[in-house]
């Protein structure tokens, strides 16, 4: 080979070289301004969902004073005071009065029987500080079905047998 031929070459390759440098430089150029332009849309989300959270904030915070505002004007509205608080259920039970005729009957809880001697859970009528007619629920399996009995408890059976005497 010819000192000529074998500079040429060496020109050449140089070139290569100097050509696949440049091209990672553009690369990596590319691809720290492709996270850039992620990361600004990412923060474009990020202030939409902000204003979309403030614009509805601002908006309830106008509704609610428009609603004050219609309260004190035209209702008379005014915000709860604490001597309007009611202390314990009995306060509240002093503001009714007897139960009416058609009214429901009081709320009773069913026990689970489990052969055990356990004392039945004591249930109150609602108005009156008297305990409420209890009753058991029991429940059985048979051949792999529940069976559930709803008994009396003894006294209000004794109650019943002498008042329908």
């Amino acid at each position: 080979m010819t000192p000529q031929a074998r500079i040429r070459r060496i020109g050449w390759l140089a070139t290569l070289s100097l050509c696949l440098a440049l091209y990672a430089l553009l690369h990596l150029k590319v691809n720290a301004v492709h996270s850039d332009v992620v990361r600004a849309e990412r923060e474009i989300v990020r202030l939409e969902q902000r204003n979309m959270l403030l614009e509805t904030e601002v908006l309830t915070r106008s509704n609610q004073f428009k609603l004050a505002q219609w309260n004190r004007v035209d209702f008379g509205y005014r915000a709860p005071v604490a001597e309007q608080y009611i202390e314990s259920e009995r306060n509240l039970a002093a503001l009714g009065g007897p139960r009416a005729d058609n009214a429901p009957a009081p709320i009773q809880l069913a026990a689970l029987t489990t052969g055990e001697d356990v004392p039945a859970f004591p249930v109150l009528d609602n108005l009156a500080d008297q305990p409420a007619p209890s009753r058991q629920l029991a429940l059985t399996m048979v051949q792999g079905h529940v069976r559930v009995e709803i008994t009396d408890s003894p006294s209000i059976t004794r109650a019943r047998a002498a008042a329908s005497r």
